[in-house]
C-alpha cells in the first residue's frame, strides 16, 4: 500500500492534534503536526534528510496572525507576502521555492476570494473550509497528488476574477517596463532590491545627479509618483531584484 505522508501545520494545538489524530485513523495515510511556519520548514527538512518525504502540506490561512490584527494592504497584484511575516499563504510560496515537490492544501475559517486567489498564486493546491467533512478533506488530499487543484463551489467566480485582475495588472505592468532603455531597467532593479540613490551610483559607477535623472525618468515611464510604487509596478512585471551578494564579491575583487 502506498502511504501518503501528511504535515498538519495550524498555531492551534487542539485542532492541529484533533485533524492530525482524524487523519491518522485513514490505512494509507502516515500524519505529523507543526504549530508554526518555522516548525513546518524544520519538519520538511528532518524529512528530507531521512528520506521520508512529506507530500502534503494542510495550512492554516492564518497561521500566526494574531486575532483581531488587520493585515497591511498591499497592492493588488504583488503576490503573497514574504515568507518573513510567517502566515499560511507565505508558508506555501516558501515551500513551494524550498520543497517544489510537496503539495500545499490551505485550510480557512472563511472563504475569502481575494486570499484564496493569493494562495493559488503563491502555489497552493487547494483552499478548503476548516468545518469540511473528513472525507471531503480526505477526497481534496488524494486529489492533488493526482495534481488536481480544488476549490469551494462558491469561491470560483471570485477566484477567477481575482485572478484575471491579477493577470490584466501584471500584463500591463510588463509593457510599462518594456517602455524602459537598458539603463533605466538595471536602475529599476537596484531599487526593487531596496538600494538608495548613493548605493545605485556607487553600483553602476554612475554619478548621484545622474541616477537621480535615471530614476526621475523610471517613475515618469511607469506612471507613478514615488518609489514604492515603482517598486510594487516592478514586482508585478516579475521584474527581478540585482543580484546584490554577487555585487559584494565584485567589489571585494576589485579591493583586491
Amino acid at each position: 500500500m502506498v502511504r501518503i505522508r501528511v504535515l498538519v501545520v495550524d498555531d492551534h494545538r487542539i485542532f492541529a492534534e484533533s485533524l492530525a489524530a482524524a487523519l491518522a485513523a485513514e490505512p494509507d495515510v502516515d500524519v505529523s503536526a507543526a504549530g508554526s511556519g518555522p516548525a513546518a520548514l524544520r519538519c520538511l527538512e528532518r524529512a528530507v534528510a531521512e528520506g521520508r518525504r512529506f507530500d502534503v502540506l494542510l495550512v492554516d490561512a492564518d497561521l500566526g496572525i494574531v486575532a483581531g490584527a488587520v493585515p497591511a494592504r498591499r497592492e493588488p497584484g504583488s503576490g503573497p507576502p514574504p515568507l518573513a511575516v510567517a502566515d499560511g499563504i507565505s508558508l506555501v510560496a516558501g515551500v513551494r521555492v524550498s520543497h517544489p515537490g510537496v503539495r500545499t492544501v490551505v485550510l480557512a475559517e472563511r472563504d475569502d476570494a481575494r486570499r484564496a486567489a493569493l494562495a493559488l498564486q503563491a502555489g497552493a493546491s487547494g483552499w478548503v473550509a476548516k468545518d469540511c467533512s473528513l472525507s471531503r478533506l480526505l477526497a481534496v488530499i488524494r486529489g492533488v497528488l493526482r495534481e488536481e487543484t480544488h476549490l469551494p463551489p462558491a469561491l470560483l467566480t471570485g477566484v477567477l476574477r481575482e485572478l484575471t485582475a491579477a493577470r490584466k495588472h501584471r500584463t500591463d505592468s510588463e509593457r510599462l517596463v518594456e517602455s524602459l532603455t537598458p539603463r533605466e531597467h538595471e536602475v529599476l532593479r537596484c531599487m526593487v532590491a531596496g538600494l538608495g540613490r548613493k548605493d545605485v551610483a556607487a553600483r553602476l559607477f554612475l554619478s548621484p545627479h545622474t541616477v537621480r535623472t535615471h530614476m526621475q525618468n523610471v517613475l515618469g515611464k511607469l506612471g507613478v509618483h514615488s518609489t514604492l510604487a515603482a517598486v510594487a509596478l516592478a514586482r508585478r512585471a516579475g521584474v527581478r531584484p540585482a543580484e546584490l551578494a554577487g555585487d559584494v564579491v565584485e567589489r571585494s575583487g576589485q579591493l583586491a
